[in-house]
Formats: structure tokens, sequence, C-alpha cells
């Protein structure tokens, strides 16, 4: 379930996103967030991040439903994502 709410609370805050979330151990407490947004155009990778973190710090950390999160971040579609495996919730 984390993963998904994870998911819903970044499309809901960043409008126009596709988010992706692969979670490493099925049980939704080790994720890897990919996501994509036109707002995060000019913005350093640092500041995209932190742009994601926020909505989602509520979440993440020691006794919260998610224990660790990585995160990739773009302004637009990689290749590499342009066909998600079904490992990724999207």
């Amino acid at each position: 379930m984390s993963a998904q709410l994870v998911k819903e609370l970044i499309e809901s805050k960043l409008e126009n996103s596709r988010v992706y979330i692969k979670d490493f151990t099925g049980s939704g407490d080790h994720l890897e967030v990919n996501v994509i947004w036109p707002g995060f155009e000019g913005l350093s990778r640092v500041k995209q991040h932190q742009t994601v973190y926020s909505i989602v710090t509520h979440l993440v950390g020691d006794g919260r439903p998610v224990h660790a999160l990585s995160m990739k971040t773009w302004a637009t579609e990689p290749a590499e994502l342009a066909s998600p495996s079904d490992a990724y919730y999207g």
C-alpha cells in the first residue's frame, strides 16, 4: 500500500507528472521513485529531489511506512523509462 500511496501523493501535488515506483522488497517499505514532471525544467537535480521529498517526507523514516526511498527525476521522459518494466507501478 505504501508504494501506491506515495505514487498518488506525488501525482496529486505535481500536476501532469508521471510517477513510476519500484518496490525492492515487496513489502512497500523500500522504494525507488521515478518522477517525470515538466516543472523540473531548469531546476537542479538537488532541487528536483527536494521537491519530491517534501511531498512524502511524512511517510519516510524509522517507524514510518517507508524505510528507504531512492529517487530519480526528469523534466522529460528518458528513453530508459519509455517502457517501464512490470516491476514499476505506473
